[in-house]
């Protein structure tokens, strides 16, 4: 469940102030323009969260499906599952559900949907520099929370492919020291879900126990 937490918890540390980059914020509402107009997305990803000062260094791969405000992930063990209105966060290591109001504005927890937009709100951004990341030229661009008191990390730097305006990596940095980094590594757009992939079903997780965060 530790692990489950740091990979849905991002940390926080006050950090100096700065505009929107106007280069960065151009970028970026590229990306959202392509992302806004898919009705529905999949990824790939895997995911990686390192501390060297605690030793610890743990990795996961990962799928996730969006469609509108509803979405499904799954990594590891762990399954997350949103109706729009719910959320199910399933750990099969210790058989329970937590089960609690769906919230895009969270700031606390991430989701498929959340990571492909983070940068939308709640951010000050700047462009950073151009560099190579598995042969694909990229833009990496740094945002810092504006309300840097109200969450755990201080810096989130993007990396983005300059051709195709797709992001590829996310690498967040914490208080303690922590690093979480993601690699998308496929995403097909407007694939055709069904509703029922977002609907909590208890009669396939017979002996969980259902905890209400609530």
């Amino acid at each position: 469940m530790k692990f489950l937490l740091t990979i849905l918890t991002f940390a926080s540390l006050s950090f100096f102030s700065f505009g929107q980059d106007a280069k960065a914020q151009g970028i970026l509402d590229k990306v959202s323009k392509k992302m806004k107009s898919h009705s529905s997305f999949y990824i790939e990803f895997s995911s990686n969260v390192k501390n060297s000062s605690t030793g610890t260094n743990q990795s996961e791969t990962g799928k996730g499906w969006v469609k509108g405000k509803k979405y499904y992930a799954s990594f590891g063990d762990n399954t997350i599952i949103s109706n729009g209105l719910k959320t199910w966060t399933i750990v099969k290591e210790e058989k329970s559900v937590y089960e609690g109001d769906a919230d895009e504005d969270d700031e606390e927890s991430i989701n498929p949907k959340r990571l492909m937009t983070i940068w939308e709100s709640g951010f000050r951004n700047k462009y950073g520099k151009e560099m190579t990341l598995n042969g694909e030229t990229v833009h990496v661009i740094y945002l810092y929370p504006k309300k840097p008191g109200t969450v755990d990390y201080h810096t989130i730097v993007l990396y983005i492919s300059k051709a195709k305006n797709e992001l590829k990596k996310v690498i967040m940095k914490t208080k303690d020291g922590t690093a979480m980094t993601y690699r998308l590594t496929k995403y097909t757009a407007n694939p055709e879900i069904s509703d029922s992939k977002f609907v909590f079903d208890s009669k396939k997780y017979p002996g969980y126990t259902v905890i209400k965060d609530y």
